[in-house]
C-alpha cells in the first residue's frame, strides 16, 4: 500500500499517565468505561495494550544509566552486542550475556548512530556526519548540515535498504520553526535535500521492503510516511501516518519491525506505541518514566525490545519523583525486529 493510497489521519488518545511498577495479569475488557479503568491501570502497572486486551508484561528494568537523554539504541547481531548514545556527550556499548558496559567519550555533538557495511559507525552530531570506530575513537567529518546557516543543526538518522544515509535537521535557536530538513547521503559522499518544512525532524525509518519512508515531525506532533523509490532513494507522495495529540506526548525515535509494523517512542507520554501499516494503533508498551525516546529488537531471536530513555529538562523535584529516568529498559515481545542496515559508504 503506498502512501499516496492512505492519507487519512489517525488520532490516538489514551487516558491513564502515572506509570510505577511493573507486574504480569492479562485481563480482558469488553465495555468502554471498563476500557478506560483498565488504560489508567495498566498504566499504573507498567504494562501493554495489545488488540483489545490488557497484558501485564515483564518490563525489565536493566540499566540504572541515569543518562541525561538516552538514544538511538542499535543491536548488533555479530557482536551480540547493543550500542547506544547519551544525547551530546557520548556512545555506549552493553554485552548482555556477560553484562559487560563501556563507554566512549567523543568530543562531537552526538545526536545518534548509524552503522557502516564495511565496519565502524556514523556519528550524527549537530554540528556534522562523522566516520567513527571505537577502537580509535576519533571522529572524522563527512559533511556539514547547512553551513550558510550555522542554526540548523543534524538530528536523528536511517539507513536505507540499499545502504544510503537518511538524517534530519532541526533549528538549534527555535525547536518550534519548521526550518527542519530531510537529506540523504549516498555511498559516494554527495548529500541531497529530500523534503523540508519540519519542526524538529526527528524519528526515521524505512519499511522492511524498503518501499515505504517514515518521518517524525516532532514539534508537530506528526509522524508522515512517504513513498520510497529503492532505485534512487527519492521520496514522494508525503501524508501525514499518524497525529499524536499533544496531551500524549511527542513522538520521538521512530522503528519498523519485521511485519511492517511501526513503533513510536513518546516524549511526556510514558510509552511506546506500535502502529500497524494504516497507522491504527495496535498495542502500547507502558513504562516508569515520562519521556521515553528510542529503542531497538535486539537479542538472538531479535525480540527483545531495548528501549532509552531521558530525564532532560527536569527539575530535581521531577527526577525525585521518577528516580528511572535516564535508564535503559528491555522487555520481550511476540514480534521480531529487523537487522539494521549500514551505510554502503
Amino acid at each position: 500500500m503506498g502512501a499516496a493510497t492512505r492519507c487519512g489521519v489517525h488520532v490516538i488518545h489514551i487516558v491513564g499517565r502515572n506509570a510505577n511498577t511493573v507486574a504480569e495479569f492479562t485481563v480482558g475488557m469488553m465495555v468502554s468505561e471498563m476500557r478506560n479503568i483498565a488504560r489508567s491501570d495498566c498504566a499504573m502497572r507498567g504494562g501493554v495494550w495489545h488488540k483489545g486486551e490488557m497484558i501485564m508484561s515483564e518490563l525489565e528494568h536493566l540499566l540504572p544509566m541515569q543518562h541525561q537523554l538516552g538514544e538511538s539504541p542499535m543491536w548488533v547481531p555479530e557482536e551480540k552486542a547493543l550500542y547506544w548514545i547519551d544525547w551530546g556527550a557520548c556512545v555506549c556499548r552493553f554485552y548482555p550475556d556477560s553484562g559487560v558496559q563501556e563507554r566512549f567519550e567523543v568530543d562531537v555533538p552526538i545526536t545518534a548512530l548509524a552503522r557502516r557495511a564495511s565496519g565502524g559507525w556514523i556519528i550524527v552530531a549537530q554540528t556534522g556526519l562523522y566516520f567513527w570506530d571505537p577502537q580509535t575513537n576519533l571522529p572524522t567529518l563527512i559533511t556539514e548540515p547547512e553551513p550558510e546557516n550555522p542554526h540548523i543543526r543534524f538530528n536523528d538518522s536511517a539507513v536505507d535498504r540499499q545502504g544510503r544515509l537518511l538524517v534530519g535537521t532541526f533549528n538549534s535557536e527555535d525547536l518550534e520553526a519548521p526550518d527542519g530538513s530531510l537529506y540523504r547521503l549516498d555511498p559516494d559522499g554527495s548529500k541531497y535535500k529530500l523534503d523540508t518544512g519540519f519542526a524538529t525532524s526527528n524519528g526515521l525509518a524505512v519499511s522492511p521492503d524498503g518501499k515505504t519512508f517514515y518521518l517524525t515531525d516532532m514539534r508537530h506532533s506528526l509522524i508522515y510516511v512517504y513513498d520510497y523509490d529503492p532505485a534512487t532513494g527519492a521520496v514522494s507522495n508525503r501524508c501525514p501516518f499518524v497525529q499524536v495529540p499533544k496531551e500524549d506526548g511527542l513522538p520521538d525515535g521512530l522503528i519498523t519491525d519485521s511485519e511492517g509494523f511501526v513503533w513510536s517512542a513518546h516524549w511526556g507520554g510514558w510509552r511506546v506505541t506500535r502502529y500497524d501499516p494504516t497507522g491504527k494503533i495496535e498495542r502500547e508498551i507502558r513504562l516508569p518514566v515520562e519521556n521515553v525516546t528510542c529503542f531497538a529488537f535486539g537479542g538472538e531471536a531479535l525480540d527483545e525490545l531495548y528501549i532509552t530513555t531521558a530525564w532532560y529538562g527536569f527539575t530535581e523535584e521531577q527526577r525525585g519523583e521518577q528516580p528511572l529516568s535516564g535508564d535503559l529498559f528491555r522487555i520481550k515481545t511476540d514480534v521480531k525486529g529487523l537487522v539494521e542496515p549500514g551505510f554502503a559508504g
